[in-house]
């Protein structure tokens, strides 16, 4: 089995856990790589030294954002992603750094399930792309003032949102910024869009759940200075008065491990806190 390793290093620690992973896989077997940068630090042999395509598994250590770096820095990597928990409100890495090795025995022996993720795919007037798992931003930026943002699905005039900006989110990114600006947090394993805009003027302005068929297209209509375009939090471009960009479902997906006694609904309870209890009747 060729697994890959990705510790973020900016971590404490990390490194150091990273190696004795190494250790692990390898007393099991298991062929263990990682970033050519950082090979040598955790004992793993050199990414460049394998085609990606011989890649079994991705293993991540840290929180949503290792998960989001790999995938944004490695799109040539498609194999399945577990993610070990090194941060703090993480969703998609949900497994706590206690059940580390008792996760990877369950990974060696495939006792674990793997999800498909839906991406969305971006492209500019020119002709440039982009893949997000999480989720796609047009934000002011420099601008000092609200921006004004017109929306088209399928050539149809939705909305022209007078905002901070607007976040276009998959099913995984509901949970992330989206849900900080208001938005509707959706079962990971559905298939839509969810736009949400930031700081609207207009209070009546509510982010809307839109099928994964619909072609969205963006408009920038403001004569004010060029916006922020960013995707998954890593990668960014500008974007000028007049230019639109275009968003829909990739026919790339991301594919995570989730473990037999992992479930979303109880991430959920614990990550955000919920106190609810299930009541039963008393005598």
């Amino acid at each position: 089995m060729h697994i890959a390793l990705f510790p973020n290093m900016i971590k404490k620690t990390s490194g150091e856990i990273a190696q004795q992973i190494a250790a692990f896989l390898k007393k099991r077997n298991a062929c263990v790589y990682a970033e050519d940068e950082i090979a040598d630090e955790v004992d793993a042999a050199r990414l460049s030294s394998i085609s990606p395509e011989k890649i079994d598994y991705i293993i991540s250590l840290g929180g949503d954002g290792t998960i989001l770096r790999v995938i944004q820095r490695h799109p040539e990597l498609t194999a399945p992603l577990m993610a070990i928990n090194f941060g703090g409100l993480g969703f998609m890495a949900d497994i706590p750094i206690q059940e580390t090795y008792q996760s990877l025995e369950n990974l060696l022996a495939n006792k674990m399930v793997i999800s498909e993720r839906m991406m969305m795919a971006g492209r500019t007037e020119d002709n440039r792309t982009c893949y997000a798992v999480n989720d796609i931003i047009f934000h002011r930026a420099e601008n000092p003032s609200l921006i004004e943002i017109s929306i088209f699905v399928d050539d149809i005039y939705l909305n022209t949102y007078c905002a901070d900006g607007i976040i276009v989110a998959t099913p995984s990114g509901s949970t992330a910024y989206s849900m900080a600006a208001g938005g509707p947090i959706l079962a990971p394993n559905l298939r839509a869009f969810v736009i949400t805009p930031i700081c609207p003027h207009t209070t009546s302005n509510r982010p809307i759940v839109l099928l994964p068929s619909h072609q969205i297209r963006i408009e920038y209509i403001s004569k004010l200075k060029p916006i922020e375009v960013t995707y998954d939090g890593f990668s960014s471009f500008r974007m000028k008065t007049g230019e639109k960009f275009y968003l829909s479902c990739a026919k790339k997906k991301f594919r995570l491990v989730n473990l037999l006694h992992h479930d979303f609904y109880s991430t959920l309870r614990s990550k955000l806190g919920w106190s609810g209890k299930l009541k039963t009747d008393e005598i």
